[in-house]
């Protein structure tokens, strides 16, 4: 891991930061949705913060049948521990930043909250909001930085504490901290980055007053475009590097897949092999896969409707042989 950049001295310093001082306990208002966003919020409650309120997604339809309303998780942790929960559809209608507004919050946290916060939001805390967001900035600017930064094959991400301001994840920076991405899924590289995250927004809590804010470089902005479950069907035209990295990004949700006979099978684990064949095709019986240029041999998999399983113990009973083309 490198160390965390920060705090910098600041270009630009906005005017709700010129402050005669920043408490050392605030009152808090969080703004979230997935587990990514999770150990932030516990983290403000162990360090002493007052929770104010918090601003999670409504509940989804979900459960078994897919119908039953699933709260988030940060509403169950919100929830379990006492604090109020908020979930509007919208913070454009007055009433709700007026609502906002009277909380009379020090600062707001967002972390993966998946509305869109109006200047009046925007301003409505003493010294501003900031967003957790999951990537180096203005690298995977955007709503999906982790997948993007697996696909892309980037040797390191992490987390950037940033000022926010009317534009897609454009405000100065307050501080980062580093990561390498290696061979980890999105799974294992959300929930580390969500860790880290926490405990650099802490730090820099701690040290408000020091961490001024750095505009973000000019140069290296991307942009991380939400996931289309399109995306995640295997396209072993590319190259096995490529192909191994869309297993990692997209596991364990959606779950990069293909198709036989029209079944479903998602891959969730699959090393790089410098066997050759014809692209899509199976080389052997153990799902080997030829691909653009090299292979992947397919290690952990799932039928629709299964529990995910070695791909040695799925073959004993649902035999793939060679030669089999992948949809």
């Amino acid at each position: 891991m490198v160390p965390q950049i920060g705090p910098a001295p600041a270009v630009r310093n906005p005017a709700h930061l010129h402050l005669p001082g920043v408490p050392h306990i605030m009152r808090v208002i969080f703004m979230g949705t997935p587990d990514f966003a999770v150990p932030a919020l516990v983290a403000l409650i162990e360090a002493g913060h007052q929770v104010v309120a918090v601003y999670t997604q409504p509940p989804r339809p979900g459960g078994r049948r897919g119908k039953e309303l699933t709260p988030s998780a940060v509403q169950r942790e919100a929830e379990a521990r006492g604090i109020a929960v908020r979930h509007p559809v919208s913070l454009k209608p007055a009433e709700e930043q007026a609502a906002f507004s009277a909380l009379e919050a020090d600062i707001a946290v967002v972390a993966a909250y998946g509305l869109i916060l109006p200047q009046s939001v925007l301003n409505a805390p003493r010294l501003g909001c900031l967003n957790i967001h999951a990537s180096i900035l203005p690298r995977w600017r955007g709503a999906a930085p982790i997948q993007r930064a697996i696909l892309a094959g980037d040797p390191t991400t992490g987390i950037t504490i940033m000022q926010m301001e009317a534009g897609l994840d454009t405000g100065p920076m307050l501080a980062t901290l580093r990561t390498t991405v290696e061979r980890k899924t999105a799974g294992e590289l959300t929930a580390e980055l969500a860790e880290k995250g926490a405990q650099l927004l802490i730090g820099t809590l701690r040290d408000l007053a020091v961490h001024r804010p750095v505009a973000q470089p000019e140069d290296g902005v991307t942009y991380a475009r939400k996931i289309d479950k399109a995306e995640a069907r295997l396209d072993f035209a590319q190259p096995a590097v490529a192909v191994e990295r869309q297993v990692r990004a997209f596991a364990p949700a959606p779950g990069a897949f293909f198709e036989v006979d029209g079944e479903r099978y998602k891959v969730l684990a699959a090393d790089v092999t410098d066997l050759e064949g014809e692209p899509g095709s199976t080389l052997d019986d153990r799902l080997t896969v030829g691909c653009g240029t090299g292979a992947i041999q397919i290690r952990r998999i799932q039928r629709a409707g299964k529990p995910a399983m070695d791909a040695a113990d799925l073959l004993r009973g649902k035999p793939i042989p060679a030669g089999t083309k992948l949809g």
